[in-house]
C-alpha cells in the first residue's frame, strides 16, 4: 500500500501516508510528530494507523474547500486512529480467548469495507444498468475474495474504481479527471511517492462520489 521501501520505519510510513492523504506538505509539525511518536511507542501496526487516517481523509474530503488541504494536521485524525487502535487491541486480546468469543467473532475493518463495497455495487447495478456487466465481472473476478490486509483492500477498491471509471463515457471520464486535478493543492514539496498516492486518492474519491459507492 505504501510506496516507500520495505525498510522504511513506522514513522516514515505514517508520515508519507498522511501527507499523501492531506495532499500537500513536506513534514509533520512538532505537535504532529509528538503524536506520531506516541503511536509508535504503543507498537501498533502501521496498517491500523493508516485505516484511521484514511477514514478521516474520506470524511474530510467533501468539506474541504478548493485549494485547501483535506487534512490540516495529523491531530485531526486522532479520534479515528485511536478508535482503530482500540479495535485492534480488542481483537488481539480476544483472539483465542474462551471468554472473549464475541470479540473474536467481530468482523475486521477490511471485512466490513468489503461487504459495504459489494452492497454499494449491487445498488449501482440497479441504478445504472449500463454498468451492470462490468459490475458482475468485478464481483466474480475481483470481489470473490475478502481481503485480510489493508494493502489488499486498498488495491481491490482501487481496481474496482478504475474499472468503473473506464466503463463511463469518455466525456464523463474526462470531467472526472479534471475534477480530481482541480481538487489537488500545492504538492511541490511532497515526495514523488506521496504525490502519486495523493492523485490516486483524489481520483478514486471523485469516482466513488459520482457512482455513489461506499455511501453510509
Amino acid at each position: 500500500m505504501s510506496l516507500l521501501p520495505e525498510s522504511a520505519s513506522f514513522e516514515e510510513l505514517v508520515q508519507d501516508y498522511f501527507l499523501a492523504m492531506r495532499g500537500s506538505g513536506l513534514m509533520l509539525s512538532a505537535l504532529d510528530a509528538e503524536l506520531l511518536t506516541s503511536w509508535a511507542e504503543q507498537g501498533v501496526p502501521f496498517e491500523v494507523v493508516a485505516r484511521g487516517i484514511a477514514r478521516s481523509a474520506e470524511k474530510a474530503l467533501w468539506d474541504a474547500r478548493p485549494g485547501e488541504p483535506v487534512l490540516r494536521s495529523l491531530r485531526a485524525c486522532r479520534k479515528q486512529v485511536e478508535a482503530e487502535i482500540k479495535k485492534h487491541r480488542e481483537r488481539s486480546a480476544g483472539a483465542g480467548s474462551e471468554g472473549s468469543r464475541r470479540t473474536a467473532r467481530t468482523r475486521s475493518w477490511e471485512e466490513l469495507r468489503h461487504a459495504q463495497l459489494q452492497a454499494s455495487l449491487e445498488r449501482l447495478a440497479e441504478r445504472e444498468p449500463g454498468l451492470a456487466p462490468q459490475i458482475h465481472r468485478l464481483m466474480e473476478a475481483v470481489l470473490h475474495e475478502v481481503p485480510t490486509e489493508f494493502a489488499r483492500m486498498e488495491a481491490q477498491e482501487s481496481l474496482v474504481g478504475l474499472v468503473l471509471l473506464r466503463a463511463l463515457p469518455f466525456s464523463e471520464r474526462r470531467g472526472l479527471w479534471r475534477s480530481a486535478r482541480g481538487e489537488a493543492v500545492d504538492q511541490q514539496y511532497m515526495s514523488f511517492r506521496a504525490r502519486r498516492l495523493a492523485r490516486r486518492f483524489r481520483l478514486l474519491a471523485v469516482v466513488r462520489r459520482r457512482l455513489g459507492l461506499m455511501d453510509a
